[in-house]
């Protein structure tokens, strides 16, 4: 686990001396806020903006290698660039583009793993606003773990001011009741 740490910790590094905006997300966010589980992956959120993601691909391309052929068609198609370090780490890249991307990068914070070990993570609550949306049955697991952590001190606003009009755009009414279910698992 301390290798997906270390691999977290030079990405990050290599995106602020490139003076890009990304913060963590996924297993190692969860880690921080939610129940710790086994992650062997890197899931990363780089804001790219639309028009320049090339740029950045290039970049990463030129560090790491690509985990897939033709990483770097699909990542501009889909705007996910899958890597791997020297290690075999896996590594996913969201290129982020979107005004709430952007919020949850600007949001994130230092997540000290060990000493001197330090990673940016989104807040928990745009990690309960990514899992509901993913709304995968791991992801609720994830949210709920979450929510049983921190329920008390989570703004619950804000998770509903950026989580509805998400699920309006999906098209799917079930990320809301998802959201209903967790805040009724919070003590009163």
């Amino acid at each position: 686990m301390i290798d997906v740490f270390k691999a977290a910790a030079n990405l990050q590094e290599f995106c602020d001396r490139q003076g890009w905006r990304c913060c963590y997300i996924g297993g190692i966010a969860v880690q921080r806020w939610g129940e710790p589980r086994v992650t062997r992956d890197v899931d990363l959120t780089l804001l790219t903006g639309f028009g320049g993601e090339a740029d950045f691909v290039d970049a990463l391309l030129a560090a790491y290698s690509g985990r897939i052929h033709g990483a770097r068609e699909f990542a501009l198609r889909n705007r996910v660039l899958l890597l791997q370090t020297p290690d075999g780490v896996g590594i996913d890249i969201s290129l982020a583009a979107l005004p709430f991307e952007e919020l949850l990068i600007a949001r994130a914070t230092a997540f000290v793993v060990a000493p001197g070990l330090d990673i940016r993570t989104c807040s928990a609550e745009d990690l309960i606003v990514l899992k509901l949306f993913a709304a995968r049955p791991l992801d609720l697991r994830d949210a709920e773990s979450v929510v049983i952590r921190h329920g008390l001190a989570l703004d619950w606003s804000h998770i509903e001011e950026l989580l509805a009009p998400l699920a309006e755009a999906k098209g799917d009414t079930e990320i809301l009741r998802h959201l209903a279910r967790l805040r009724g698992i919070v003590p009163r």
